[in-house]
């Protein structure tokens, strides 16, 4: 009888144990699938928000202005203008008719049942941002070179004087490895980058930042002159080698390289963006302090020249932002601040003071926010994404011209190719 009982009794255990675990592993995997349709969801409202935009640049590009909808269940330019410039929830399914005029909901996106588990994903609430903070992109082997056109929300381009450029966000998971920059100049003459062939590529990367820039008028040869007794020119390119030694950041080696670390920030002035430009002397990359402890890795702050003419216009004001090495990919951030003394009023959003660096500008028209909320049952995903705008005025090649050979043979171009031609603008 005893036997009998406690056999019975560690099978039973036995059992229970089983159960538990497979009970487990079906919550598991259903809780799983959930997840995987709330994010599908949510990439459709995504989607359908970039349709959306779309159509709201075509109606502006036809002159349209905000009206109130007038609740005739149809939607005009003036409308999805309006559901734009006023976001809410809905504002994506009013733009392309998902929804009537006075209602307010979701917008299913599919219903399947398998195994009689009923999956009803819809996407609940996305909404559109055209006034942003800053200017987000990313950069990789396949994409190396991001130009960014800067258009500013209710402020002029000339009062900008300092632009924030972070990048590597900070995953907390990627072993950083800061091995791309030789600092020795005792062996190597001038400045020495690691080979790829030796090394892995280092994480954070180096990136070069290139500022274009001109007055309202300007000529093709004013690209190539500088002014370093007023600080102007229109254009610098610097180089950005992060490293995680503050005291090696901080020094200056002859014939390598200059830190950038000082007073606890990575500081490139306005002279130094001006000597950049300068072919008569000597130019060096920047050593850049990186830590983990914000979002991105690195963070350097720079101090704009004036262009040749001293007054900066709003359509040639753009950075170029690469990767040489073409590895590992990074994401970037730009930001950028008015002069002492200068509110950056702006036509959505009230302007925001970030630190002591004064009014931070918002920018608009070149990039915009997409916060989108799917659902599969009662199972939430959210996805938050940037969507560059076309500007069909402003196309750029990644490329000019590229040669490539096989086998080991090489093309060579037999053509004679102008580039530029020298006009008075």
């Amino acid at each position: 009888f005893y036997i009998v009982a406690f056999s019975a009794l560690i099978l039973t255990i036995v059992a229970v144990g089983f159960a538990t675990v497979i009970i487990s592993e079906i919550t598991r995997s259903s809780n799983d699938d959930l997840s995987q349709s709330a994010f599908d969801s949510a990439l459709a409202g995504v989607e359908d928000a970039k349709l959306a935009f779309y159509n709201y640049q075509s109606c502006k590009e036809k002159g349209a202005t905000a009206v109130a909808p007038d609740n005739d269940g149809s939607i005009s330019c003036d409308e999805i203008v309006y559901w734009m410039e006023n976001p809410d929830c809905d504002m994506v399914a009013h733009i392309l008719g998902r929804l009537g005029e006075d209602e307010k909901g979701e917008v299913l996106v599919e219903e399947s049942s398998a195994s009689g588990n009923n999956m009803a994903q819809a996407y609940t609430c996305v909404q559109i941002k055209t006034s942003l903070s800053d200017y987000r992109g990313s950069l990789s082997s396949e994409n190396s070179v991001r130009v960014v056109r800067v258009k500013l929300d209710g402020v002029s381009a000339n009062n900008i004087e300092k632009v924030r450029l972070s990048w590597y966000e900070n995953d907390g998971l990627t072993d950083l490895k800061y091995n791309n920059f030789n600092a020795s100049s005792s062996s190597n003459k001038g400045v020495t980058f690691r080979s790829l062939s030796t090394v892995a590529a280092a994480t954070p990367p180096t990136v070069v930042l290139q500022l274009v820039q001109s007055g309202p008028s300007f000529t093709m040869a004013q690209f190539d002159e500088t002014n370093a007794g007023a600080v102007q020119t229109n254009r610098g390119t610097i180089t950005l080698v992060p490293t995680n030694s503050a005291t090696y950041a901080e020094s200056y080696r002859d014939d390598n390289y200059v830190g950038a670390y000082k007073d606890g920030e990575n500081v490139i002035t306005a002279s130094q963006i001006v000597k950049s430009n300068d072919r008569t002397v000597k130019n060096l990359p920047y050593a850049v302090y990186c830590n983990e402890e914000g979002e991105f890795v690195c963070s350097t702050l720079l101090t704009l020249p004036k262009p040749i003419g001293g007054t900066r216009s709003d359509d040639t004001f753009m950075f170029v932002m690469s990767v040489p090495y073409g590895q590992p990919d990074t994401d970037f951030a730009l930001e950028f601040f008015c002069a002492d003394g200068v509110v950056c009023g702006t036509a959505s959003e009230s302007a925001e003071s970030t630190d002591n660096l004064g009014s931070q500008a918002r920018i608009s028209g070149i990039q915009v926010n997409i916060d989108s909320t799917g659902r599969a049952n009662d199972l939430y995903r959210r996805v938050e994404t940037r969507l560059d705008s076309a500007d069909a005025s402003f196309p750029y090649p990644i490329y000019a011209v590229q040669l490539l050979g096989e086998d080991g043979d090489s093309f060579s171009l037999n053509k004679t190719i102008t580039s530029t031609k020298e006009w008075g603008i």
